[in-house]
């Protein structure tokens, strides 16, 4: 077999970018371990950056996101019971986030690809990528009871953090940072009205909670847990009662209850591997980096990577520029970085850390003191709510030199 680009992973960055190639006619395979099913059963966040949003309508694929995704200009930070509204649009100058859920891109990409006759192998087995410092890289996999051999000019590692493509970077080339934090979030999806129309971030003495959403009649709750909890030490009642003691009274007040659709705990971290591209082969996404949820930029922090290595081989390809592929890394770190530290800063003023502080120096009570100080400063005056808003909204994507 042979293709222009080979693409392990056929979540929505695999997916996105492959149908982004496709549009410039370059050739691309997608070589997935699972199946299509499987990918479509990942519960995963639904906040597009006003960028990914973009990027979706330049892929062609926009238009049931236009139809019913929901458009965001505001999102509340609740303080104590104390709502501050981030008025989005306003401070950005027009820049906004749209709700649209992860599983409805990723099927809209499946179902634009299968459209389109480009080929997708799922289920494929022992992928192993090969000589990709060299000019004529390659994957090997097993598929459907036969050996393969995928020839190709470049590949773009989109199989997550678990997958083969970070690996395949020797040990002694990468840098890998790590925090791990001291908790966890138990997130509930529930076919329930949202308690409020835009997403609510809230910080009590109790912990953490936010109030999200999947559409008009679909929402989606967490609240901050202990890493010893487990999903079974929550029943439903537990939860409910729980998120509406740390939501404002007003949306505890507009909530409606029921049964959870699915339920489970995740752990938060930090993680960025330097550098993410080795010779011919590219890191795209979760492969890459890890964000906790709190700023929203998991899956768009994984578009940006997508947008740049985009623009990057329709340069090599439609202007025969083969030595911007060396931009790659240092253009999707800049942004990966900025995409981390917001993360990590809106994660350290909202959740509650307990006593002890690790890796910074601080006691805990000195740190909640340093982070009430932040939530006062950045809430309560304008060029502190626009900081916030426009890194929410996310950084405009930075094109090849």
């Amino acid at each position: 077999m042979k293709t222009q680009v080979a693409i392990i992973g056929a979540g929505p960055s695999g997916l996105l970018l492959g149908q982004l190639l496709h549009k410039q006619g370059i050739d691309n395979i997608i070589i997935e371990r699972v199946t299509g099913d499987y990918v479509l059963g990942r519960i995963r966040a639904g906040i597009l950056e006003q960028g990914f949003v973009d990027l979706v309508r330049e892929a062609g694929v926009a238009e049931r996101m236009d139809a019913e995704g929901h458009v965001h200009e505001g999102v509340v930070i609740s303080v104590n019971g104390q709502d501050h509204r981030i008025n989005l649009k306003e401070l950005t100058g027009g820049d906004v986030v749209v709700c649209y859920g992860q599983v409805e891109i990723t099927r809209d990409l499946m179902e634009a690809r299968a459209a389109a006759g480009l080929e997708t192998l799922y289920e494929a087995s022992e992928v192993q990528p090969h000589d990709v410092k060299s000019d004529s890289p390659y994957v090997t996999f097993s598929h459907a009871g036969e050996e393969f051999r995928l020839e190709c000019d470049y590949i773009a590692g989109c199989d997550g953090f678990h997958g083969v493509s970070r690996q395949t970077i020797p040990a002694e080339i990468r840098t890998e940072h790590e925090r791990v934090y001291p908790f966890g979030w138990l997130g509930l999806l529930a076919d329930t009205p949202p308690c409020h129309e835009e997403l609510i971030y809230a910080k009590s003495e109790r912990g953490f909670a936010l109030a999200s959403q999947r559409s008009a009649t679909r929402s989606r709750y967490y609240i901050q847990v202990p890493l010893t909890d487990k999903v079974e030490d929550w029943s439903d009642e537990a939860f409910w009662d729980e998120l509406k003691k740390r939501l404002p009274p007003e949306a505890a007040a507009n909530m409606v209850t029921g049964p959870s659709l699915e339920k489970s705990i995740a752990p938060l971290r930090s993680f960025v591997c330097e550098p993410m591209q080795y010779g011919n082969l590219f890191l795209v996404g979760d492969a890459a980096h890890i964000v906790p949820p709190t700023g929203a930029k998991g899956l768009n922090l994984a578009a940006s990577d997508v947008a740049t290595l985009y623009k990057i081989l329709t340069r090599v390809y439609k202007q025969g520029d083969k030595d911007c592929t060396s931009q790659y890394s240092e253009i999707a770190l800049r942004r990966v970085w900025h995409g981390e530290r917001f993360s990590w800063w809106m994660t350290n003023m909202l959740h509650n850390f307990g006593e002890e502080i690790g890796g910074n120096g601080l006691d805990g009570q000195t740190f909640t003191r340093f982070m009430e100080s932040e939530l006062d400063y950045f809430l309560n005056h304008e060029n502190g709510r626009r900081v916030i808003a426009e890194q929410y909204v996310g950084l405009p994507y930075e094109d090849p030199k």
